[in-house]
């Protein structure tokens, strides 16, 4: 199966505040493409968000923001299936999207998190992590 595997980073609470992207796509069980971008969310930083990926204003102030990266991001994602873990990458895309009057990218998702949830009952009742212990 062909397929993009995605993660955002937010800045703060406000899931429309990306600050970082990055994806990976996968054809034949190869990657065939690896993207990464810090992005200027043109929003404050909180010290929790701060405090899970050392990402900081000072990173990302000469960054380009996300309607500078939209065209990319639109082409490739529209093009496979996207995984990520949980729903938070694909909302947050969405919300920066509506943030900055962009349309929402048309694609599929699959949520690596419900699926484990859905397939194995020792992940039924996790967070988001997913800790298995034996």
């Amino acid at each position: 199966m062909d397929f993009l595997a995605i993660d955002v980073e937010t800045a703060n609470s406000d899931m429309a505040s990306i600050c970082q992207i990055g994806f990976v796509i996968y054809e034949n069980g190869q990657i065939k493409k690896e993207w990464s971008s810090l992005i200027n969310p043109e929003d404050y930083f909180d010290f929790w968000n701060e405090s899970i990926h050392n990402i900081t204003e000072d990173d990302v102030i000469e960054s380009p923001k996300f309607p500078e990266v939209y065209k990319l991001l639109k082409q490739n994602l529209e093009n496979y299936i996207c995984v990520c873990h949980t729903h938070f990458d694909r909302v947050s895309i969405n919300r920066t999207c509506e943030k900055y009057g962009l349309p929402s990218i048309q694609n599929n998702w699959i949520d690596t998190a419900k699926v484990a949830r859905r397939c194995w009952n020792e992940f039924a009742y996790k967070g988001y992590g997913l800790a298995y212990e034996n």
